[in-house]
């Protein structure tokens, strides 16, 4: 694993140095349309996210709850790309906040792997969240990810055994994304007594800051969250402000207040 600290590295420096955990937040490119999502995920960095996520909008998501399936049929209908993921990186990344992008293998593959990681570096993109592969398919994406500096995320889950984690805990850089509950995105909130002991069944194979995601969408459950991990990953409270705003303005004023609950969160915790 590369020593190099990168952008993300960075940011959960940032955090540890003011001892609390980063906030992280997620957003569908492309969601409500392409300047909409690079206006809403600005505001979501100038309110408290350290670390962006941008969602590859996907026609049939494995891991994406209803809200985040919604956002991500309107980015489709919008005709958003990877291309225009790509856009929308590049324009997030000059916000100053490191910026992942969270996608399903297909797109990639599709892209073509080296290509893909070759143009998200140049568009300054931190790295990938890989929700579907696991670090035992995912060599060619490994190998491409560490000849262009990139983080390579991996999930591991309430179910993983201890061999699992520890497999996949040696492959990742950036942050290791523990999801906090067994199912899809914004239908179940975290439950603290199932975070804890898989934090610390991962945080005893690395050193590698763990991100906790799922299931998370105010600030009183980001305090619980981050008194245990290095990260609180939010993404369908974000979504879920913007889909039932009456209008753009009230929804930026929406999330901007969401963002701020969230971070006052992660600093409590």
């Amino acid at each position: 694993m590369s020593t190099v600290l990168n952008t993300t590295g960075r940011a959960f420096e940032k955090a540890r140095a003011e001892n609390r955990a980063a906030l992280i937040g997620y957003l569908p490119a492309g969601f409500p349309d392409l300047q909409g999502s690079i206006d809403a995920i600005k505001v979501m960095v100038e309110h408290g996210c350290d670390i962006i996520e941008i969602g590859l909008p996907y026609t049939d998501p494995v891991l994406d709850g209803p809200t985040i399936q919604a956002a991500a049929q309107q980015a489709l209908d919008n005709g958003i790309r990877t291309k225009q993921v790509l856009e929308v990186v590049e324009a997030v990344a000059a916000f100053g906040a490191p910026t992942l992008v969270m996608t399903y293998w297909g797109p990639v593959e599709r892209y073509g792997v080296e290509k893909f990681a070759a143009d998200l570096a140049a568009a300054g993109g931190a790295g990938l969240i890989t929700p579907d592969i696991t670090p035992d398919f995912g060599q060619e994406w490994i190998a491409a990810a560490d000849k262009h500096g990139l983080d390579k995320v991996f999930l591991v889950a309430p179910s993983s055994t201890d061999e699992r984690i520890a497999m996949t805990t040696a492959a990742a850089r950036g942050f290791v994304y523990a999801a906090a509950v067994m199912g899809v995105t914004g239908k179940t909130a975290a439950n603290i007594d199932i975070v804890a002991p898989l934090v610390a069944r991962t945080k005893a194979t690395t050193t590698t800051p763990v991100g906790v995601g799922i299931g998370v969408s105010n600030g009183q459950q980001a305090a619980e969250i981050a008194a245990h991990a290095d990260a609180v990953i939010v993404g369908s409270a974000f979504v879920k402000t913007l889909l039932e705003a009456p209008d753009r303005e009230t929804g930026l004023r929406n999330l901007a207040a969401l963002t701020e609950d969230l971070a006052a969160g992660v600093r409590r915790g």
